[in-house]
């Protein structure tokens, strides 16, 4: 079997912290922690298929943010090397971190998928299709949906708010709003991989959203113009940052 070698750039307090970890759960190498959480993600999925038993999605879910969370690092540091320091590398190096760097987006990519296909199977979304309302507000901070869905009720401005992106997905099947308020930092999908989902769909294009985050204003804003979004509200935001909001819900 052909094998490639994939090097991966970290900084020292990222490789310190995953010496702490390794050392604690006897991992000798990166390698081995992979091979073991691909070998065992692909057979809890082969077992539910063959099966047929009903899959516990909070338990895939957690197992799918435990995976995300260390891939979406690797992902930002191999992005930031190529963008940063891609001209001053040699050919076959750079090559190297792009090839790891495409990897990495493979196995979001699969990740993200199984995962959807398990949340439709469960069909978590039991809001009557008849309901409509202006807001779909896709945010995992349970105080801060009911804030503004008691914010905007006060103003006459209805609200549905779900706490994870692909109950977020699945809402847009049901219903479209006249406006999407959507976090970025979610348990089990990004908030700009929602967009560029979202911004498929013909019927959603015209959507506005706003991102509501924290993350970095600096990121946000280039993203902003490289997903189409409409704009972006940040944390910790006061009533002013709403009042925009406004205009597009008329």
């Amino acid at each position: 079997m052909k094998k490639d070698r994939v090097s991966i750039y970290l900084s020292e307090d990222i490789k310190n912290e995953w010496i702490r970890f390794a050392k604690n759960n006897n991992y000798s190498t990166l390698a081995k922690f992979l091979k073991e959480a691909i070998e065992f993600y692909i057979e809890y999925k082969s077992k539910a298929i063959v099966k047929n038993k009903r899959i516990d999605i909070d338990l895939l879910s957690n197992l799918s943010h435990e995976f995300k969370e260390p891939l979406t690092s690797v992902k930002a540091y191999l992005q930031f090397i190529i963008e940063e320091h891609g001209s001053s590398l040699e050919g076959d190096v750079i090559e190297m971190i792009r090839s790891a760097f495409n990897q990495c987006l493979t196995l979001e990519e699969k990740i993200i998928e199984n995962l959807e296909s398990f949340e439709t199977q469960k069909g978590g979304n039991t809001l009557d299709k008849n309901s409509q309302y202006d807001i779909l507000i896709i945010e995992d901070n349970i105080e801060t949906v009911r804030f503004l869905t008691t914010y905007f009720k006060r103003k006459g401005v209805s609200c549905k708010g779900v706490f994870s992106g692909f109950k977020g997905l699945n809402e847009l099947k049901i219903f479209v709003p006249k406006l999407i308020l959507l976090d970025i930092i979610l348990p089990d999908i990004s908030g700009y991989e929602i967009i560029k989902r979202i911004r498929e769909k013909s019927s959603l294009k015209e959507v506005p959203i706003f991102f509501l985050t924290a993350v970095p204003s600096v990121e946000v804003e280039k993203k902003v113009q490289e997903l189409n979004a409409t704009g972006a509200i940040f944390k910790p935001f006061n009533l002013e940052d709403l009042k925009i909001l406004y205009n597009y819900l008329k």
